[in-house]
């Protein structure tokens, strides 16, 4: 593809456009809808969606199944951590949490300089 041809390619945003899997797949599942089913708050575990809610987007083969979310007990433990941010112990002069928080202020350091120099 020549840069021409990408350039004159019409572009399309809408939904009706995107070509996913599970919207020409050949087989129809009968598949219940997220908002035929209103969980209470008190039966969402530590997930956001409820269990069989179709989770658009996660099958980009052609020909497969539609995904569904599988209830909580059936994901790992770690999976609901992996959002939190890391703690490190502090173990003194010269440790982990020094060297993170001194890369993190060069990073810094580096990253305003930038920014004063196209200024």
């Amino acid at each position: 593809m020549t840069f021409l041809h990408a350039l004159r390619r019409p572009t399309c945003l809408r939904a009706s456009c995107r070509m996913y899997a599970n919207s020409s797949a050949p087989e129809k599942t009968a598949v219940k809808p997220a908002a035929a089913k209103k969980p209470s708050p008190a039966s969402i575990g530590p997930s956001a969606c409820s269990e069989d809610t179709v989770l658009t987007g996660l099958n980009y083969l052609k020909g497969q199944p539609t995904v569904l979310a599988l209830p909580d007990k059936d994901y790992p433990e770690w999976l609901w951590t992996v959002l939190q941010p890391k703690v490190y112990e502090d173990d003194g002069p010269g440790g982990k949490l020094e060297r993170v928080k001194r890369r993190a202020a060069n990073r810094q350091a580096i990253m305003d300089r930038n920014f004063m120099q196209t200024q």
